[in-house]
């Protein structure tokens, strides 16, 4: 800002192994919603390397990290981002689109998708005909539907009530449980004490990893 500058990430040296579910918390201003959109490949980082299965992502082209979000990161967002004028079953296929996939079968994906998160009966209905509960769970449908190596999950139960957050946050820990890696941004300890490891950041340093896995091994860093 001006002659300001501001080093939203310092020092950060982080390796998330494949199968895990990561949680970062910390205050606003933490370095919390940086360090997602690096990993997410949202951002480059102005210094320092990222990598993903293998790959390193940072020094991407625009069109090459659109592909990789595409094909290897899921999103849930908190406030759901839905299309309002499309189903739920067409919110789920739409990434799929931009992979080419024919109509049928991006239906049939789409489908195995809701059926996953317990809302294929509620597939033909529009985001304004769902719960909140129900729209998080048709996001989480669409972030997964792709099989990606990364789930990547901001605030997800942070426009939910309590009992229904903690029906989404069962739903990603089933997520989790069957073999996806997780990682999570929240500002609520209780959410982040169901995770298997908590990242907590404060001004832009990690200032605690709890519960972290060997490296050894690990399938996405």
């Amino acid at each position: 800002m001006g002659d300001q500058t501001v080093h939203a990430l310092q020092g950060v040296d982080l390796e998330i192994g494949s199968n895990e579910l990561v949680a970062f918390i910390g205050a606003s201003g933490s370095g919390k919603s940086t360090m997602m959109s690096i990993i997410g490949c949202l951002d480059r980082p102005s210094n320092g390397e990222v990598w993903l299965n293998g790959s390193e992502v940072a020094r991407m082209s625009d069109d090459e990290l659109a592909r990789v979000r595409n094909r290897d990161i899921g999103f849930v967002f908190q406030s759901f981002h839905l299309l309002p004028r499309m189903t739920a079953l067409d919110n789920v296929a739409q990434p799929l689109v931009y992979r080419g996939i024919a109509p049928g079968a991006r239906r049939a994906m789409a489908l195995r998708a809701l059926e996953r998160v317990g809302l294929e009966a509620r597939m033909h209905h529009r985001p304004n005909e769902l719960s909140g509960g129900q729209r998080q769970r048709v996001a989480i449908a669409r972030a997964l539907v792709g099989a990606p190596a990364l789930l990547l999950a901001d605030e997800p139960t942070g426009n939910l009530d309590s009992a229904t957050a903690r029906d989404i946050l069962a739903l990603i820990r089933e997520v989790h449980a069957a073999g996806q890696t997780v990682v999570l941004v929240t500002h609520e300890p209780e959410i982040a004490a169901q995770c298997q490891r908590v990242v907590r950041l404060q001004d832009g340093r990690i200032v605690s990893d709890t519960g972290a896995k060997a490296a050894a091994g690990a399938g996405a860093r």
